[in-house]
């Protein structure tokens, strides 16, 4: 007779072998295929009377999601700063959930533990740290990274806070660009310094930060007989794409004795480009640094590594855990360095993917979408219709006819702040591309194109234009 169990996995064997097959035919065709639309516009009530539809129906759930989903692989999403699906990374995640293991100890996870090792190594070797000195690891994005790289200073200045908490230190103070990722404000809450305490630097008209008004807030700060303590330079910042002159912010730190984080989530990338490095000239003083590669370097969703943390500093010495007398160098363990105990494998689609491109093949997609990101520019910069301050990422206003004789004022002001998000809105419901929009500063809405998927060609670019021409016109 058959057992029930043997039954459940006959069961599992063919639906594992479907769902993969939805994988590849539905997925992964997409990322070169434009026939498929990105995304299939459905109100919240209907997905929800959905679910209760499909509770009990495993296999047709699958492909309902799959269909229901946004396919950030598709060749014309321009949505977000990840997207494309490469797929060997791909690989390398399925094989992460079939081992189904955690990152806390070596003991139980041998092979990711050395691969997170030799890759982070290499890691700081491409930031311009001798010998890839340092430490680090891979944490669940690129917030959780900067909000250890503010841990990490406050234990380095002021170890005693981790066992007396922060009325052991004195009023602390945190400075970032006014254009930087909102994890380090959010850092700033969530640790005990209050966002009060984190200064906002202002910009240029590129959107980086000026050195001169770090020097001056934070002469101000101490006058106020507060501490400055640490420096976020963003290196790609999440809108306009901004480098802040790190070279100059570190001579600032190193005069004031500052901790000098780079995030460099959407940046980072580059230090891979022989091109394109010069954006992040000086990183190599940054005492801890952010980098993504799920962003510009396409792996797989999640892959975000905090290099720079010092062992001590979320150290609890768990002994079930981390017993000292086990029969390897238990140096090797990481758990003890993390925020948290379990931890994702996050390593083996990074590494294979390097193991298969190589860092040849990595420049070579980064030059590939910069490029394109510098086709679109010279595509609209003299275009009708189209307005553009100068920054990395391509941003952009689209000016529909009835607003290119409106002389400039608050009427103009708020009919244009309306265009971008009716456009994206038509573009959701017919599928065709998407495009993310937002205002920043006093700036109205605009739009925000960012390339980061190797498979985008100079036709998707082209098509982007057309379509919010299209449906822009008659605004």
């Amino acid at each position: 007779s058959v057992s029930t169990a043997q039954l459940h996995f006959s069961f599992g064997d063919v639906f594992l072998s479907l769902s993969l097959s939805v994988c590849v035919c539905v997925c992964v065709c997409v990322c070169v295929c434009v026939c498929e639309c990105v995304c299939v516009c459905v109100c919240v009530a209907r997905l929800e009377e959905l679910s209760v539809v499909l509770k009990h129906r495993a296999a047709f759930s699958f492909l309902a999601v799959t269909h229901q989903s946004v396919l950030q692989c598709h060749p014309r999403f321009f949505n977000q700063l990840s997207s494309g699906l490469d797929i060997i990374g791909l690989a390398g995640e399925w094989l992460t959930s079939t081992a189904n293991t955690n990152m806390f100890t070596y003991e139980i996870a041998p092979v990711f533990v050395l691969m997170e090792q030799l890759t982070l190594k290499k890691m700081r070797e491409m930031i311009g740290w001798p010998g890839g000195e340092g430490d680090g690891l891979f944490s669940p994005g690129g917030a959780i990274s900067n909000m250890y790289s503010v841990m990490i200073a406050r234990y380095k200045y002021f170890p005693e806070v981790k066992t007396k908490g922060m009325s052991a230190a004195p009023r602390l103070v945190l400075f970032t660009s006014e254009h930087s990722h909102y994890s380090i404000k959010k850092a700033g809450a969530a640790l005990g310094f209050g966002t009060d305490n984190v200064i906002l630097l202002s910009t240029d008209e590129r959107g980086r930060v000026i050195p001169a008004d770090l020097e001056a807030k934070i002469i101000e700060a101490k006058q106020k007989g507060y501490v400055p303590l640490f420096v976020n330079a963003t290196a790609g910042s999440t809108v306009y794409g901004a480098f802040d002159p790190i070279s100059e912010i570190a001579d600032i730190c190193e005069k004031y004795n500052l901790w000098l984080h780079v995030d460099g989530a959407w940046g980072g990338g580059l230090l891979m480009s022989r091109k394109h490095r010069h954006k992040l000239n000086g990183i190599e003083r940054a005492n801890s640094v952010t980098w993504n590669p799920h962003k510009m370097m396409g792996a797989p969703l999640q892959c975000s590594a905090i290099l720079g943390i010092l062992a001590g500093c979320n150290s609890m010495c768990a002994g079930y855990l981390f017993q000292p007398d086990k029969q390897y160098d238990v140096t090797y363990d990481t758990g003890d360095k993390a925020i948290q105990c379990g931890r994702h494998v996050d390593i083996f689609k990074f590494w294979l993917m390097w193991k298969a491109k190589g860092t040849v093949g990595f420049e070579q997609h980064i030059d590939k979408c910069l490029d394109l990101s510098q086709y679109l520019y010279n595509k609209i910069k003299n275009r009708e219709g189209y307005q553009m301050p100068q920054h990395t990422n391509v941003c952009f206003w689209y000016n529909p006819p009835s607003l290119r004789g409106m002389p400039d004022g608050e009427e103009r002001r708020e009919k244009l702040h309306r265009v971008a998000p009716k456009i994206k809105a038509m573009m959701m419901e017919s599928g065709t591309t998407m495009v993310g929009y937002q205002p920043q500063g006093n700036k109205v809405n605009f739009f925000r194109m960012v390339i980061s998927n190797p498979a985008v060609t100079q036709s998707d670019i082209d098509f982007l234009i057309d379509e919010i021409e299209r449906l822009g016109h008659d605004l």
